[in-house]
């Protein structure tokens, strides 16, 4: 006669001995609360880089205003006329990125219109909390800033003085 030893699966746990079909919590890892943690991380995750990318989207806009103003600003034929065009100029450069150009601060930083004088404009928005599709930009977070400069042509026509850039 031979004797066979029971396979493990055969015997029963002894940790559980007495308790037929109970198991332990052994092993057990938060459920709800892993949950409503990883929800919260992952809204305030896509908050986040929805406002980085609003900033980024007005930079993008407050940059080509000013540049657009500037270029304008330089090509004008007389400092009334060049102001007046640089806003305009910087107006439709904001509306064609989606931005209200009523909420737009366009200023001549520095230079004046003048044979070879550099100019530089500068543009500055306020930056929305959230821009949602369908709906648009909601609320106000920080303005966002961009200048751009130009020369002022040293060879055109109409300018006192002469051609001595340096």
């Amino acid at each position: 006669m031979s004797y066979q030893v029971p396979r493990s699966e055969d015997r029963p746990d002894p940790r559980f001995e007495g308790r037929a079909g109970v198991r332990g919590d052994d092993g057990f890892v938060g459920g709800f609360e892993g949950l409503l943690f990883g929800m919260l991380i992952f809204v305030v995750g896509v908050l986040l880089v929805a406002y980085a990318w609003a900033v980024v989207d007005t930079k993008t806009a407050t940059g080509e205003a000013a540049r657009q103003a500037a270029r304008t600003y330089v090509e004008a034929a007389d400092a009334a006329a060049a102001a007046r065009q640089a806003q305009q100029a910087a107006d439709t450069a904001l509306t064609g990125y989606g931005r209200d150009p009523a909420r737009a601060r366009v200023r001549l930083v520095s230079g004046q219109f003048a044979r070879c004088a550099r100019i530089t404009i500068s543009v500055t928005y306020p930056a929305p909390l959230f821009q949602l599709p369908f709906i648009g930009p909601l609320g106000s977070g920080v303005s966002v800033r961009s200048e751009h400069s130009e020369l002022v042509d040293p060879f055109r026509t109409g300018l006192a003085g002469t051609a001595a850039c340096p």
